[in-house]
């Protein structure tokens, strides 16, 4: 994988560059569609490509070792055989379950025990052997394995469960060295940075990470229901250590708003479930604001959802239709919306590399956070 870093803002830490992989080039800034179980939930691969535009998507390591398994998965050829996506593919380790399933695991030094959350069966996941199930799940790019703490989290914790993080990563990196690349082309590693909201943490953490030299680096533990002055805090601070000749990517990070905050501290790459899972009960996010379909307001409203908006659904469909869908429980909502919400995140990404090239993104940046925050 190579990146190479094209242009840079002069009023922030905004820059653009591409991310070169066998299975495509990435252009950065980047949203990552979330496709936890192999699919982008009620979005075709046709659709991901042509109207949302995405360059590349998302598995979950943990979901898919679970279902559909690795068996069928190596006998496809791969995710990207199996499920027809033929761009990039990033997978999280599993590191962000042992966070959300804290109910249903044990951690220790080896690694940690999982109760899976469909039949109660007991699995393992080491550092080595989830290094193993992303390369036979086919991801180019690999994620660490981690444990993502929670917030609020006691320093205490939070210093031991990072300093394990770190000694994972070394496992990590030598099992990938062990290990060759499956299906005929390059996997890579990324890193990733923890150390909850405690900036002593964050600084070693990301010294930690950036020491390993690889190819790209990723922010954990920042999604997780900290203050948005957190989330900034902390970012600055780590992307001010990390090279800035590698990607970086904030796991998991959020509303449009707080991409646009984050490219301007110097992120590269993005994820989150909020674009689609938002869509899927009504909520819609435009350049102008937020829309609830289920409101009232557009009952009687004949005009396009958004006349502004960059995929076909936006003009194709009203406001008074999708309002009907969303109220009838009909499908469609939900697949109407989430192909909205998409298009516009990719939007807004493609829009923040033009004014980063323009040299205008501050400033542009500072006009549209205040509107995309505001409910309509």
């Amino acid at each position: 994988m190579d990146f190479i870093l094209a242009s840079e803002d002069s009023h922030s830490k905004a820059r653009t560059g591409t991310i070169k992989t066998d299975h495509g080039e990435i252009k950065t800034p980047i949203f990552m569609p979330v496709g936890t179980a192999g699919t982008v939930k009620a979005v075709h691969q046709r659709e991901l490509k042509e109207d949302i535009k995405a360059q590349i998507i998302l598995g979950n390591t943990y979901h898919l070792y679970l279902r559909p398994g690795l068996d069928i998965i190596e006998q496809a050829g791969g995710l990207h055989k199996f499920n027809g996506w033929d761009g990039p593919i990033l997978t999280d380790s599993g590191g962000y379950q042992v966070y959300s399933l804290s109910g249903n695991r044990k951690i220790e030094e080896e690694g940690v025990n999982f109760r899976s959350h469909i039949d109660g069966s007991s699995h393992f996941f080491t550092p080595e052997y989830a290094i193993d199930i992303q390369r036979t799940i086919g991801a180019d790019i690999i994620m660490a394995f981690d444990e993502c703490t929670p917030y609020p989290c006691e320093y205490n914790y939070a210093k031991a469960s990072m300093e394990m993080t770190h000694r994972w990563l070394k496992r990590c990196v030598d099992q990938m060295e062990k290990t060759d690349n499956k299906y005929g082309y390059n996997q890579t590693l990324f890193p990733i940075v923890q150390g909850s909201v405690y900036k002593d943490l964050r600084i070693k953490s990301a010294e930690t990470i950036a020491s390993f030299d690889l190819d790209g680096n990723a922010i954990g533990g920042l999604s997780v229901g900290e203050p948005d002055e957190d989330l900034y805090s902390m970012t600055k601070l780590v992307c001010d250590i990390l090279p800035k000749n590698k990607p970086r990517y904030l796991m998991g990070v959020g509303t449009p708003a707080n991409l646009l905050e984050c490219i301007a501290l110097g992120i590269d790459m993005f994820d989150c479930v909020m674009p689609t899972r938002n869509a899927r009960h009504g909520m819609l996010f435009t350049r102008n604001g937020i829309l609830n379909m289920k409101n009232a307001k557009w009952k009687n409203d004949l005009g396009p959802l958004d006349p502004d908006g960059t995929s076909f659904v936006d003009q194709f469909y009203s406001k008074a239709y999708v309002r009907h869908l969303f109220h009838s429980k009909e499908t469609l909502a939900m697949q109407i919306g989430s192909i909205h919400n998409l298009a516009f995140y990719l939007w807004l990404m493609e829009e923040a590399r033009n004014q980063i090239e323009n040299g205008s993104f501050k400033s542009w940046k500072d006009e549209m956070v205040p509107k995309l925050s505001r409910k309509l």
